[in-house]
């Protein structure tokens, strides 16, 4: 009964969060600089993991300059996390995001680049859009499983969107992602697979006691002389390795 209430409680101030950070993205976002920006979207976001009970433990630091960040995909929160300790990063997501109300456009606002993953042509499309972003100094993160795991594995990595990092000439940062919480190293709450809907995992999430976010944050790699699947090859095993993970699942 109690973690119902808490739940509760949370799941309303989480509500009233989202529907500030809609007002502000609207007041404040068009026009403004981009320091301004990335300032009210890591403070939203840093927010919103707080009012849900999630503590951010990052370890490590970003790399200087344009670059492109590759990560594990665990929970729909994993760019709320990343944006709460690199709030410039502009995110590659499927383009059914879009459709999640009123999150959808809050994603779209902070300067989410879609993809429509079944679609070839849109692939290279996106790869063509993330690496002028690259190569005008912007930092653009992607998830290569392309879809969420549970956590415990990791899932074969698409190469397809690191030819942008080669393509720009800037390098790879590698995110390892780890949600836990007591009496779990990996969180079955925070997973987000299956038929899970948004709303059952934001049931979870508000419901576990305290949920750990780490962030690794994981040494760049130079894209100079690699291809982008020897880059996919290597990110997935420096992800697995800071992870514990061992997995000789190949990359797609």
């Amino acid at each position: 009964m109690l973690r119902s209430l808490r739940a509760i409680w949370r799941l309303g101030r989480v509500l009233v969060h989202i529907l500030h950070g809609v007002w502000v993205a609207w007041r404040e976002f068009d026009g403004a600089s981009a320091a301004h920006r990335c300032a009210r979207i890591q403070w939203w976001s840093a927010k919103l993991l707080a009012l849900l009970g999630l503590r951010l433990r990052p370890d490590g630091r970003f790399a200087p300059g344009a670059h492109l960040i590759a990560a594990n995909h665990v929970s729909w929160l994993d760019i709320t996390a990343v944006h709460a300790v690199c709030p410039q990063a502009r995110f590659v997501s499927k383009a059914d995001v879009k459709a999640w109300p009123v999150l959808g456009w809050l994603i779209a606002a902070a300067g989410t680049i879609f993809i429509e993953r079944e679609s070839k042509r849109d692939a290279l499309r996106v790869v063509h859009q993330s690496a002028e972003a690259l190569a005008a100094g912007d930092t653009v993160a992607f998830f290569p499983e392309g879809t969420t795991s549970d956590g415990h594995h990791l899932l074969p990595f698409h190469a397809n969107l690191l030819q942008a990092a080669v393509t720009a000439g800037v390098p790879v940062q590698p995110l390892a992602l780890r949600f836990s919480e007591p009496g779990h190293p990996v969180s079955p709450a925070a997973a987000y697979i299956g038929d899970t809907t948004l709303l059952q995992s934001l049931w979870r999430i508000a419901s576990a006691d305290v949920i750990e976010v780490r962030i690794g944050i994981l040494a760049p790699i130079a894209s100079a002389g690699l291809d982008r699947r020897a880059l996919s090859l290597l990110l997935r095993a420096r992800i697995a390795a800071a992870l514990g993970i061992v997995s000789d699942t190949p990359p797609a």
